[in-house]
């Protein structure tokens, strides 16, 4: 079933006088349950969790004597662990329900950035990461579907209400990261794993338990999705994405060279943008200009932003690094929608095996950028990681009949019989 390309995508409905997810008069973004502000919340820490060490990354490396290749693989671990558990997620969700998932999920988070926070080494804390991914791919990847399955006003809002929680945890990642850093490096582990606590709490409390598939998920599954050509393709484009992605993030740091009041302060603004841009622009210019277009504009821009980056002076440094944050909260919006949306496999299937592959990149980069460095020079990694994303934009390109359904901008078109909206197909 997932081996064959879909039917192609009926005649969409004319956007105007559709429902905005954003107006509050229509089952919007900001009218939702407890349950879905709950699981938002606790997404919003999760995330933060992601861009925590970026402003620490220097005080790591001198307080654990480490080199900044050996401390870039607190996000090696933590993405090749995430990447792998992404085939396990359906398969335990399935069985035990995502309430349980997500609490699992929290738990270990919880432990295991306890732990980092007590490390005597570099080894330590990149195992430590490593456990801290695992529970972070069961919480994530079962978010989102517990989000869509929950919130008021279909996929539309539920897709911007996830993509508002990665946005502000990822613009407050580096804030909280940068505050309590600036006393220890240990802090903002410690600080996570209180939040994620309080997460832990609030899902517990007003989260019911969802109804389980009717079939359960086997391991297998994700792979087999990717034999269908759309996903397998926004897949591909998504992973050279997130190696450009994952360059700025992981590697910009050092050579910023800052504070991490500073470096946190310059984070944050990015994580604004990001915020701003996947939220409130990404959806504007999908509708003006279709997914497809928005999406390799997004990655061609971001391509000649990072290769500026790498080649500028200190001031075009921060600029461009601030300013990438808004052509990556583009390219999440429209990449999350590909992934939910583009094949005929179940979400969380979808979603499993499209995280599968773009986690790699998210682990490679962050490892190979100081290396290429040190083989090479300082420009060379940006120059990398702006080819890794023009290739993004080329598969765009290339595999866009398979993406056509994209094309068309996704858009809620009736119920299912749970009531929860699915888009064109």
């Amino acid at each position: 079933m997932h081996g064959k390309e879909s039917a192609p995508a009926a005649p969409r409905e004319e956007l105007d006088g559709a429902p905005d997810p954003l107006d509050e008069g229509a089952g919007s973004i900001l009218r939702q349950p407890k349950a879905v502000w709950a699981t938002a919340g606790a997404s919003v820490v999760a995330f933060m969790g992601i861009g925590l060490v970026d402003p620490i990354l220097p005080s790591i490396a001198q307080g654990l004597h480490a080199t900044p290749s050996q401390v870039s693989l607190l996000f090696t671990s933590y993405f090749l662990i995430t990447a792998v558990a992404m085939l396990i997620t359906g398969f335990v969700s399935s069985r035990i329900g995502g309430r349980k998932t997500l609490l699992a999920g929290l738990a270990l988070v919880i432990v295991f950035a306890a732990l980092s926070g007590t490390s005597g080494s570099v080894g330590e804390l990149v195992g430590f990461r490593a456990g801290w991914g695992l529970g972070n791919a069961l919480f994530v990847s079962t978010s989102l579907a517990v989000i869509v399955g929950a919130a008021a006003g279909g996929s539309a809002a539920a897709i911007l209400l996830y993509e508002s929680a990665l946005g502000l945890g990822m613009a407050c990642g580096p804030l909280l990261g940068a505050l309590l850093g600036d006393a220890s490096w240990r802090y903002p582990f410690f600080g996570t794993a209180a939040l994620m606590a309080i997460g832990f709490l609030c899902i517990a409390g007003f989260l019911k338990e969802q109804p389980r598939p009717a079939r359960k998920t086997s391991i297998l599954d994700p792979i087999r999705a990717l034999g269908h050509g759309g996903l397998a393709s926004a897949a591909a484009s998504a992973f050279f994405y997130n190696y450009a992605f994952f360059t700025v993030l992981a590697f910009t740091p050092f050579v910023l060279d800052m504070t991490p009041y500073k470096s946190g302060a310059v984070f944050f603004a990015w994580g604004v943008l990001l915020a701003v841009f996947s939220v409130l622009v990404a959806p504007r210019l999908q509708e003006r200009f279709g997914s497809l277009k928005v999406l390799g504009g997004s990655l061609v821009l971001l391509a000649a932003d990072v290769v500026v980056l790498g080649y500028g002076n200190h001031t075009t440094a921060i600029v461009c690094t601030i300013l990438s944050g808004a052509f990556i909260g583009v390219n999440n919006t429209v990449f999350t929608e590909l992934a939910l949306g583009v094949s005929d496999a179940p979400r969380p299937v979808a979603s499993a095996g499209y995280n599968f592959v773009r986690w790699f990149a998210a682990a490679a980069a962050p490892f190979l950028a100081p290396k290429i460095e040190e083989w090479t020079d300082i420009h060379m990694p940006f120059v990398v990681a702006g080819a890794a994303a023009l290739i993004g934009a080329a598969v765009v390109w290339a595999r866009r009949r398979s993406l056509t359904h994209e094309a068309e901008e996704l858009q809620p078109r009736h119920k299912t019989e749970d009531g929860v909206a699915v888009f064109a197909n």
